[in-house]
Protein backbone atom coordinates (compact mmCIF):
# COMPACT_ATOMS: atom_id res chain seq x y z
CA UNK A 1 0.00 0.00 0.00
CA UNK A 2 3.06 1.97 -0.21
CA UNK A 3 5.98 3.05 -2.69
CA UNK A 4 9.42 3.99 -1.20
CA UNK A 5 12.70 4.92 -2.16
CA UNK A 6 15.59 3.68 0.40
CA UNK A 7 19.42 4.94 -0.78
CA UNK A 8 22.89 5.47 0.08
CA UNK A 9 24.70 8.96 -1.16
CA UNK A 10 28.32 8.86 0.31
CA UNK A 11 27.97 8.03 4.23
CA UNK A 12 24.44 9.23 4.29
CA UNK A 13 21.28 7.26 4.28
CA UNK A 14 17.94 7.98 3.97
CA UNK A 15 14.34 6.82 3.09
CA UNK A 16 11.41 8.81 1.49
CA UNK A 17 8.14 7.06 1.23
CA UNK A 18 4.28 7.98 0.61
CA UNK A 19 0.92 5.68 0.56
CA UNK A 20 -2.51 5.92 1.24
CA UNK A 21 -2.38 5.14 4.38
CA UNK A 22 -2.42 7.33 7.71
CA UNK A 23 1.11 8.41 8.92
CA UNK A 24 3.61 5.57 6.65
CA UNK A 25 5.91 7.55 8.64
CA UNK A 26 5.77 5.67 12.00
CA UNK A 27 5.94 2.51 10.54
CA UNK A 28 7.40 1.99 7.00
CA UNK A 29 11.15 4.09 7.48
CA UNK A 30 13.89 3.95 9.55
CA UNK A 31 17.73 4.89 8.80
CA UNK A 32 21.11 5.43 11.02
CA UNK A 33 24.63 5.47 10.47
CA UNK A 34 24.95 1.70 8.76
CA UNK A 35 21.93 1.74 6.85
CA UNK A 36 18.66 2.47 5.73
CA UNK A 37 15.31 0.51 5.70
CA UNK A 38 11.69 0.15 4.28
CA UNK A 39 8.95 -2.37 5.54
CA UNK A 40 5.92 -1.92 4.00
CA UNK A 41 2.85 -4.02 2.23
CA UNK A 42 2.09 -6.12 5.44
CA UNK A 43 4.64 -4.54 7.09
CA UNK A 44 6.48 -5.87 10.15
CA UNK A 45 7.67 -2.77 12.14
CA UNK A 46 10.55 -5.44 13.70
CA UNK A 47 12.24 -5.71 10.32
CA UNK A 48 13.91 -1.75 10.83
CA UNK A 49 15.46 -3.12 14.04
CA UNK A 50 16.80 -6.44 12.92
CA UNK A 51 18.14 -5.25 9.03
CA UNK A 52 19.63 -2.35 11.09
CA UNK A 53 21.38 -4.20 13.44
CA UNK A 54 22.57 -7.22 10.92
CA UNK A 55 23.91 -4.22 8.71
CA UNK A 56 25.92 -2.94 11.53
CA UNK A 57 27.51 -6.30 12.33
CA UNK A 58 28.84 -6.30 9.27
CA UNK A 59 26.48 -7.87 6.92
CA UNK A 60 25.66 -7.29 3.21
CA UNK A 61 21.90 -5.92 2.79
CA UNK A 62 21.02 -9.28 0.55
CA UNK A 63 22.33 -11.39 3.35
CA UNK A 64 20.38 -9.73 6.11
CA UNK A 65 17.25 -9.77 4.12
CA UNK A 66 17.37 -12.69 2.85
CA UNK A 67 18.29 -14.21 6.62
CA UNK A 68 15.39 -12.40 8.19
CA UNK A 69 12.58 -13.19 5.62
CA UNK A 70 13.44 -17.02 5.82
CA UNK A 71 12.80 -16.43 9.74
CA UNK A 72 9.74 -14.89 9.32
CA UNK A 73 6.16 -17.19 8.16
CA UNK A 74 4.29 -13.94 6.60
CA UNK A 75 7.46 -12.90 4.31
CA UNK A 76 5.11 -13.66 1.44
CA UNK A 77 2.65 -10.82 2.22
CA UNK A 78 6.35 -8.22 2.75
CA UNK A 79 8.41 -5.67 0.99
CA UNK A 80 11.31 -4.54 2.03
CA UNK A 81 14.13 -1.91 0.73
CA UNK A 82 17.77 -2.24 2.16
CA UNK A 83 20.50 -0.32 1.88
CA UNK A 84 23.70 -0.66 3.66
CA UNK A 85 27.69 0.31 2.94
CA UNK A 86 27.79 -2.96 0.64
CA UNK A 87 25.00 -2.25 -1.37
CA UNK A 88 21.12 -2.57 -1.59
CA UNK A 89 18.71 -5.22 -1.60
CA UNK A 90 14.90 -5.18 -2.01
CA UNK A 91 12.69 -8.15 -1.55
CA UNK A 92 8.50 -8.48 -2.84
CA UNK A 93 6.45 -11.16 -1.29
CA UNK A 94 4.46 -13.25 -3.81
CA UNK A 95 1.53 -12.35 -1.54
CA UNK A 96 2.00 -8.29 -2.34
CA UNK A 97 -0.88 -7.12 -3.53
CA UNK A 98 -0.67 -5.99 -7.20
CA UNK A 99 0.96 -4.14 -9.03
CA UNK A 100 4.38 -4.93 -6.94
CA UNK A 101 7.54 -4.97 -7.53
CA UNK A 102 11.04 -3.28 -7.46
CA UNK A 103 14.63 -2.76 -8.79
CA UNK A 104 17.85 -1.86 -6.68
CA UNK A 105 21.38 -1.00 -8.14
CA UNK A 106 24.81 0.69 -7.52
CA UNK A 107 26.33 3.44 -9.15
CA UNK A 108 29.57 4.92 -7.69
CA UNK A 109 29.12 6.03 -4.33
CA UNK A 110 25.13 5.42 -4.51
CA UNK A 111 23.31 2.51 -3.49
CA UNK A 112 19.56 2.20 -3.94
CA UNK A 113 16.23 -0.16 -3.60
CA UNK A 114 12.75 1.34 -4.93
CA UNK A 115 10.05 -0.60 -4.15
CA UNK A 116 6.13 -0.16 -4.26
CA UNK A 117 2.71 -2.32 -3.85
CA UNK A 118 -0.72 -0.99 -4.99
CA UNK A 119 0.56 1.02 -7.71
CA UNK A 120 -0.81 2.40 -10.65
CA UNK A 121 1.63 0.45 -12.47
CA UNK A 122 5.92 -0.70 -13.02
CA UNK A 123 6.73 3.09 -14.47
CA UNK A 124 6.27 3.93 -10.75
CA UNK A 125 9.46 2.43 -9.60
CA UNK A 126 11.13 3.07 -12.62
CA UNK A 127 10.18 7.05 -12.70
CA UNK A 128 11.81 7.07 -9.18
CA UNK A 129 14.70 5.08 -10.32
CA UNK A 130 15.39 7.67 -13.21
CA UNK A 131 14.99 10.79 -11.22
CA UNK A 132 17.12 9.55 -8.37
CA UNK A 133 19.65 9.03 -10.89
CA UNK A 134 19.28 12.47 -12.71
CA UNK A 135 19.08 14.75 -9.66
CA UNK A 136 22.88 14.78 -7.91
CA UNK A 137 22.85 18.40 -8.27
CA UNK A 138 20.27 18.31 -5.25
CA UNK A 139 21.00 17.95 -1.45
CA UNK A 140 20.62 13.93 -0.74
CA UNK A 141 17.03 14.30 1.48
CA UNK A 142 15.59 16.90 -0.94
CA UNK A 143 17.28 14.19 -3.73
CA UNK A 144 15.10 11.78 -1.82
CA UNK A 145 11.79 13.35 -1.78
CA UNK A 146 12.70 14.37 -5.62
CA UNK A 147 12.30 10.43 -6.30
CA UNK A 148 9.38 10.06 -4.25
CA UNK A 149 7.73 13.08 -6.45
CA UNK A 150 8.69 11.46 -9.73
CA UNK A 151 7.08 8.12 -8.91
CA UNK A 152 3.73 9.95 -7.20
CA UNK A 153 3.56 11.80 -11.03
CA UNK A 154 3.51 8.48 -12.50
CA UNK A 155 0.97 7.35 -11.16
CA UNK A 156 1.96 6.34 -7.20
CA UNK A 157 -0.46 3.97 -5.01
CA UNK A 158 -3.39 3.88 -7.05
CA UNK A 159 -5.29 4.24 -4.40
CA UNK A 160 -4.92 7.59 -3.65
CA UNK A 161 -2.96 9.73 -1.22
CA UNK A 162 -3.06 10.33 2.43
CA UNK A 163 0.39 10.47 4.12
CA UNK A 164 4.71 10.86 3.51
CA UNK A 165 7.46 11.27 5.27
CA UNK A 166 11.56 11.11 4.57
CA UNK A 167 14.03 10.43 7.14
CA UNK A 168 17.78 10.99 6.25
CA UNK A 169 20.85 10.16 8.42
CA UNK A 170 24.53 11.02 8.38
CA UNK A 171 27.65 10.93 10.60
CA UNK A 172 28.18 14.69 11.89
CA UNK A 173 25.34 16.37 10.29
CA UNK A 174 22.37 17.35 11.59
CA UNK A 175 21.07 19.66 14.30
CA UNK A 176 23.42 19.53 17.21
CA UNK A 177 26.23 17.39 14.65
CA UNK A 178 23.44 14.14 15.83
CA UNK A 179 23.58 12.64 12.80
CA UNK A 180 19.76 13.25 11.84
CA UNK A 181 19.70 15.24 8.26
CA UNK A 182 15.81 15.21 8.58
CA UNK A 183 13.02 13.42 10.15
CA UNK A 184 9.75 14.45 9.00
CA UNK A 185 6.74 13.35 8.59
CA UNK A 186 3.32 14.49 6.99
CA UNK A 187 0.29 12.29 8.61
CA UNK A 188 -2.57 12.86 7.03
CA UNK A 189 -2.83 15.96 4.19
CA UNK A 190 -4.46 15.62 0.66
CA UNK A 191 -1.47 16.26 -0.84
CA UNK A 192 1.36 15.07 1.03
CA UNK A 193 4.38 14.76 -1.33
CA UNK A 194 3.74 18.45 -1.57
CA UNK A 195 3.42 18.98 2.00
CA UNK A 196 6.61 16.77 2.79
CA UNK A 197 8.73 19.46 0.35
CA UNK A 198 7.48 22.68 1.93
CA UNK A 199 8.37 20.87 5.08
CA UNK A 200 11.60 19.74 4.40
CA UNK A 201 12.38 23.63 2.29
CA UNK A 202 11.88 24.76 5.77
CA UNK A 203 14.10 22.31 7.71
CA UNK A 204 16.50 23.36 5.92
CA UNK A 205 15.87 27.18 6.78
CA UNK A 206 16.41 26.29 9.61
CA UNK A 207 18.99 23.38 10.21
CA UNK A 208 21.11 23.58 7.11
CA UNK A 209 24.11 25.19 6.78
CA UNK A 210 24.29 28.79 6.01
CA UNK A 211 25.04 30.05 2.19
CA UNK A 212 28.01 32.19 1.19
CA UNK A 213 28.12 35.41 3.14
CA UNK A 214 26.89 38.89 1.59
CA UNK A 215 28.81 41.50 2.75
CA UNK A 216 27.20 43.96 5.21
CA UNK A 217 28.67 47.20 3.19
CA UNK A 218 26.84 50.53 1.66
CA UNK A 219 23.70 50.16 0.69
CA UNK A 220 22.81 46.85 1.49
CA UNK A 221 23.97 47.47 5.17
CA UNK A 222 21.61 50.35 5.22
CA UNK A 223 18.92 48.33 3.92
CA UNK A 224 19.20 45.77 6.30
CA UNK A 225 19.41 48.49 8.96
CA UNK A 226 16.25 49.32 7.92
CA UNK A 227 14.12 46.47 7.82
CA UNK A 228 15.06 45.46 11.28
CA UNK A 229 14.43 48.95 12.44
CA UNK A 230 10.78 48.43 11.17
CA UNK A 231 10.65 44.76 12.87
CA UNK A 232 11.69 46.64 16.44
CA UNK A 233 15.29 46.46 16.15
CA UNK A 234 16.92 50.01 17.00
CA UNK A 235 20.35 48.97 18.37
CA UNK A 236 22.94 51.58 17.39
CA UNK A 237 25.07 48.03 16.02
CA UNK A 238 24.00 46.39 13.00
CA UNK A 239 25.36 42.94 13.80
CA UNK A 240 23.76 43.23 17.61
CA UNK A 241 20.10 44.08 16.16
CA UNK A 242 20.29 41.03 13.53
CA UNK A 243 21.38 38.50 16.46
CA UNK A 244 18.44 39.75 17.99
CA UNK A 245 15.77 39.34 15.43
CA UNK A 246 17.64 36.04 13.81
CA UNK A 247 16.94 34.86 17.40
CA UNK A 248 13.31 35.26 17.55
CA UNK A 249 12.73 33.72 13.83
CA UNK A 250 14.68 30.61 14.83
CA UNK A 251 17.94 31.70 12.41
CA UNK A 252 19.96 32.04 14.70
CA UNK A 253 22.39 28.77 13.20
CA UNK A 254 22.33 30.70 10.03
CA UNK A 255 24.14 34.16 11.30
CA UNK A 256 27.38 34.70 9.83
CA UNK A 257 31.06 36.59 11.27
CA UNK A 258 31.55 38.49 7.92
CA UNK A 259 27.58 39.00 6.40
CA UNK A 260 24.36 38.00 6.26
CA UNK A 261 23.37 34.48 4.58
CA UNK A 262 21.57 35.06 1.61
CA UNK A 263 18.58 33.13 3.07
CA UNK A 264 18.45 35.35 6.37
CA UNK A 265 18.83 38.18 3.88
CA UNK A 266 15.22 36.94 1.62
CA UNK A 267 13.51 36.13 4.91
CA UNK A 268 14.34 39.29 6.38
CA UNK A 269 13.09 40.19 3.00
CA UNK A 270 9.79 38.66 3.16
CA UNK A 271 8.54 39.52 6.92
CA UNK A 272 5.63 41.96 6.70
CA UNK A 273 6.64 45.39 7.99
CA UNK A 274 10.33 44.34 6.46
Amino acid sequence: MTFSIVARQGDAYGVAVASKFLAVGALVPEAGPHGAVATQAWGRVAYRRELLDALADGQSPEAALERCTAADSGSATRQLGVVGAEGAATFTGAEAPDWAGGRSGEADDLAWAIQGNILAGEQVVEQMERTWLERGDLPFEARLVAALRAGDEAGGDRRGRQSAAVVAHQPGRGYDETGVLADLRVDDHPDPIAELTRLLDLHELYFGRPGEPVPLTGPLAEEVRRRLAEQGRTHQDLQAALTDWAGEVNLEGRLLPDGIDPRVLQMLRERPGG
